[in-house]
């Protein structure tokens, strides 16, 4: 237009356009309306993420919503593709391994800062894991890196000083780990959050307070911009991120809706735009829905059992428990998911196959608590099985205790607890049965069975096996391979078919409902990880 001559016929052309323009504009915010209350927001996306998170603090964290909101504040090492969940650069741009057996692993940092502008160097990297692995933190995950890092274990452990683990800052941008061994899968571990890089500088001057908005420090693609606890969390682009011109979300809201049907309403009132769980009795209707991503899950559901009880330290009183149990009819008659049955704690993976278990019996189920001494349930105390506020772990868990009552004539308690109480009386070993799962941080068995470890921060039930902790430690020093998967399954034989010291129940699918014609860049996945690096609105 501005090419047109004349002076009368330009400005008439200017208020063409002009109209044409307000009527376009007007068509559009009657197709695409701005306001909450249609759902259709611009760059903003709201999530469901099913609790009350209750730290930031990367040190603390031990949940996926917590993690979820991790993948927003923070960045390791590596991070995750958004498809394959295969490690990418993050904080580092590049690695690669030397030594005999490859378990030199060195990383080649990028130029990096905090939110607040301060540089991120190798010595960061070292302070934070240090930080982590100290017996004073009692990191929860703190297991993970002790059982890969050379000489970590043993100062997690309060046995040596810090100057003993094999980590070393080459300069400022190059950090050198000592593994214990091949550890073929140290790369895909370090964008857990078992492996932070922490803001040192900030921890140490407000102490426990450094998570408040007005503190927080971090250096992920987002920062955090408001905190009301039972509320939401809300976060903000990060100025500072290295990556930050593929950051497309002007915010991202995270929403603490426990009651799955609320936040299924919610959904399908355009309130939410990423709803990460669904209803039971909704599966049926919603499943074939183009807006309900489905997906099997590297990820196990479970029951642990207080290894110190004195009824529960009777490894028959456990095999009959586990044996007692119809699980094919739990997925296909409620859950209806397609969860899939499991006597096993590690899920298929390439190249693994997962152990035998013990299989549903009802007759050898008797016949292991008659020995245990409790023939026909007769003498067997009531028990109480804790599990966290979920409308599905609620009916599972009277489905189970169905089950015992009428295959073994034993009762069982349930006890519904908020998240928080609930995580306490695991942690704190106060409890007989608990409902637990597990969704492995990449695809690997030892990521798995090393909960189990009789130093794992997350051995709950207090399971231990010099047997076991053995085979874990010569699989850590193995490259990978046939063996290694042999030794790596030897050690689930022993975990679950000879001690039974969980009781898994099924393989998840996860059901994320999320409509992918308004939001590119999330894909489903065996680890249910969603960065948001790429994420954005269609329009």
């Amino acid at each position: 237009m501005v090419n047109i001559p004349g002076g009368k016929e330009k400005n008439l052309m200017k208020k063409i356009f002009y109209a044409a323009l307000a009527v376009f504009a007007s068509a559009v915010f009657m197709i695409y309306p701005q306001t909450k209350k249609s759902g259709y927001k611009t760059s903003e996306l709201i999530i469901n993420n099913g609790s009350e998170p209750d730290f930031l603090d990367p040190s603390k964290i031990q949940s996926v919503p917590e993690q979820r909101i991790y993948l927003a504040l923070f960045e390791g090492l590596v991070s995750y593709d958004s498809k394959t969940c295969a490690p990418v650069p993050g904080v580092a741009e590049s690695w690669e391994r030397r030594g005999k057996n490859n378990e030199i692993l060195t990383f080649h940092l990028r130029k990096t800062t905090w939110s607040d502008g301060t540089p991120i160097t190798a010595q960061t990297v070292i302070d934070s894991w240090l930080y982590y692995l100290a017996p004073s933190t009692a990191a929860e995950y703190a297991y993970m890196p002790a059982a890969v890092i050379k000489g970590a274990a043993d100062y997690n452990a309060g046995k040596t000083r810090a100057e003993t683990v094999g980590l070393r800052a080459v300069d400022d941008k190059t950090f050198e780990i000592t593994l214990v061994g091949a550890v073929p899968y140290a790369e895909a571990m370090m964008a857990a959050f078992s492996f932070p890089i922490l803001p040192m500088h900030v921890i140490q001057k407000y102490g426990n307070e450094w998570t408040k908005p007005e503190h927080f420090v971090g250096n992920g693609p987002f920062v955090l911009e408001s905190w009301i606890p039972q509320e939401k969390i809300t976060v903000v682009p990060n100025e500072k991120y290295w990556n930050k011109k593929n950051v497309f979300l002007s915010r991202i809201t995270f929403l603490p809706i426990e009651n799955l049907a609320t936040a299924y309403n919610a959904f399908k009132n355009h309130e939410i735009d990423w709803d990460t769980g669904v209803p039971l009795e909704k599966l049926g209707e919603i499943k074939f829905s183009k807006k309900c991503q489905t997906a099997p899950c590297n990820a196990t559901y479970y029951y642990e059992f207080n290894i110190n009880d004195p009824v529960l330290s009777d490894v028959r009183v456990r095999k009959a428990l586990a044996k007692a149990i119809d699980k094919k009819q739990l997925v296909e008659k409620l859950l209806r998911g397609g969860q899939v049955v499991s006597d096993a704690f590690v899920p298929p993976m390439e190249g693994y196959k997962p152990a035998t278990g013990n299989a549903f019996n009802v007759e050898e189920a008797k016949a292991l608590l008659a020995e245990a001494g409790y023939p026909d349930g007769k003498g067997f105390p009531t028990m109480t099985l804790i599990y966290n506020t979920n409308e599905a772990h609620k009916k599972i868990a009277e489905y189970v205790q169905g089950q015992w009552k009428e295959n073994l004539g034993i009762d069982v308690v349930l006890e519904n607890l908020y998240w928080a109480r609930f995580l306490q009386k695991r942690q704190s070993n106060d409890f007989q049965i608990a409902r637990a799962g597990w969704v492995g941080d990449l695809a690997e068995p030892a990521n798995f069975l090393e909960l189990c470890l009789s130093a794992s921060g997350n051995n709950d039930g207090r399971y231990s096996s010099s047997d076991f902790d053995a085979l874990l430690l010569q699989a850590s020093e193995m490259p990978a391979g046939a063996e290694r998967d042999d030794v790596l399954r030897r050690a689930e034989e022993i975990l679950i078919t000879r001690d039974q010291a969980l009781l898994p129940v099924y393989y998840y699918v996860t059901h994320n409902l999320i409509d992918l014609d308004k939001w590119e860049g999330w894909y489903t996945n065996i680890l249910d990880v969603h960065p948001y690096v790429g994420l954005k609105a269609r329009y």
